[in-house]
């Protein structure tokens, strides 16, 4: 449960550098801040999946605006800070049914839920490093290691 608590303070920790990054860009980066969006708009999807809620009506890819994205980023914070803080290390092996975004039912545990979010997150956030290079704009390290230090 450490683990998993752990990863997800860095999930904010990075959401923050990515947003700030993005914030304070020369120049506005759409394809950047649509990944960006994205990552924020699949944590909400798979937190009300982890809640057991129907999630086929929450967008997955829809365009933002940074103002939006500020929003997304302290509810997802906020929403999984208060899940994990009431979650038991036992309950990390509960299967949670849900459908994804074209109606395929699934059965995952939360403890595999939640590791997808996080590397899911990770991986787009590398994405948005790549395309900051690209436009001239430093990428930010939001490298786990780098938070643990």
């Amino acid at each position: 449960m450490e683990t998993i608590q752990s990863m997800f303070k860095h999930v904010h920790w990075a959401n923050q550098r990515i947003l700030e990054t993005l914030q304070n860009g020369a120049v506005e980066n759409k394809q950047a801040n649509n990944l960006f969006s994205h990552i924020l708009h699949a944590e909400n999807v798979w937190f009300t999946r982890i809640k057991g809620n129907d999630s086929s009506q929450l967008p997955i890819w829809e365009e933002v605006g940074l103002d939006t994205c500020v929003e997304l980023v302290k509810q997802n914070n906020h929403n999984f800070t208060g899940f994990l803080s009431n979650l038991a290390n036992s309950e990390l092996d509960q299967l949670v049914s849900y459908k994804n975004s074209k109606g395929t039912e699934f059965h995952n545990s939360i403890r595999e839920i939640l590791t997808h979010v996080a590397l899911h997150g990770q991986y787009h956030r590398g994405q948005i490093n790549q395309l900051l290079r690209i436009a001239d704009l430093e990428p930010i390290n939001v490298d786990f290691i780098t938070f643990k230090r």
